[in-house]
């Protein structure tokens, strides 16, 4: 990004991950014009404690851009953060999930496809599915569940305007397991970390499945937000995975919450009630270091230290 002065949108910028990418685009780019859209379905106005730009509350699967922005030659955006999108994936309802994610991305697709405005857009670390080893970004999609699969759609959708049009530079990023500040707001979505570490901060056991070998890719949000900053420079469409590469067992993660927090508590082993769980997962970064010179810097124990740390103080 060579401008010093960039136009961005950034959509469910009062989300979690959104929230944190907007704070971080202002601080890395002081005079950029910013602008959130969201309709606080799954965000907080307090996330964007701080925030100096525009903001339009509107839903974007029924949002018509041109009205609102004009011409988008005129509108002279430098890029498009999409992250807005249903995320709660306990939400059963087949239409609201695809026809809200996907018509919403398309909707987008349209208004930045005649000016080749570069687009990136959150994808999930969701399409996989089950999986027994790293998952790597040429796998077949095997979504478990319908927020899975509308985030699939998604993404066919974004190779297909791709491959169109090879100016046009449209990046996905498969987000693992984030956690991170500004998540509180998404209650029992929010990380397992989260809710770990208040259940430890109210004197009582961590609650995991049993036995607590179930495996993740926990990657802390200001990772997670410096690859979406990556995506700002790519040269080339593409998809890639945004994780730690680490896959990480739930009773590793009590032990460090424990030393995090000054804490000594066993865990609360109760049954998986979930049919269709992911046992496991673990990003593959090796697509993502070569065209995104992302290298993730936090690891769980510094990850989970640091978020302590803005948690309790």
């Amino acid at each position: 990004m060579t401008t010093s002065k960039p136009k961005f949108i950034i959509t469910g910028g009062a989300g979690f991950i959104a929230s944190n990418l907007t704070l971080a685009l202002q601080e890395k780019f002081p005079d950029a014009n910013l602008t959130v859209i969201d309709d606080f379905r799954s965000g907080d106005f307090k996330n964007l404690a701080g925030y100096r730009g525009d903001f339009v509350a509107e839903n974007l699967a029924t949002f018509d851009w041109r009205e609102k922005f004009g011409d988008p030659a005129a509108a002279g955006f430098d890029a498009i953060f999409h992250l807005a999108s249903i995320t709660d994936t306990t939400l059963h309802d087949q239409f609201i999930q695809v026809h809200d994610n996907v018509e919403s991305f398309r909707r987008l697709l349209n208004f930045a496809r005649p000016t080749n405005t570069r687009i990136i857009y959150a994808s999930s670390a969701a399409t996989y599915g089950p999986a027994t080893e790293a998952s790597v970004e040429s796998n077949g999609a095997a979504p478990a569940n319908v927020y899975a699969f509308s985030k699939v759609i998604m993404d066919n959708i974004a190779r297909h305007a791709a491959a169109e049009s090879r100016d046009w530079i449209i990046v996905g990023l498969r987000y693992f397991n984030v956690y991170g500040p500004r998540e509180a707001h998404k209650g029992v979505p929010a990380s397992m970390i989260y809710h770990l570490a208040q259940q430890i901060k109210a004197g009582k056991r961590p609650r995991i499945f049993k036995h607590g070998e179930q495996k993740r890719d926990f990657v802390y949000v200001k990772d997670a937000v410096e690859g979406t900053l990556r995506a700002l420079d790519a040269k080339r469409s593409g998809i890639y995975n945004v994780g730690s590469g680490q896959a990480r067992s739930f009773n590793e993660l009590v032990e460090i919450l424990n030393k995090c927090l000054g804490t000594d508590f066993q865990p609360d082993y109760f049954d998986n009630p979930h049919a269709h769980y992911q046992n496991f997962t673990q990003a593959d970064l090796t697509s993502a270091r070569k065209a995104l010179s992302y290298e993730p810097r936090f690891s769980l124990e510094d990850g989970v230290c640091d978020y302590m740390q803005w948690l309790f103080g």
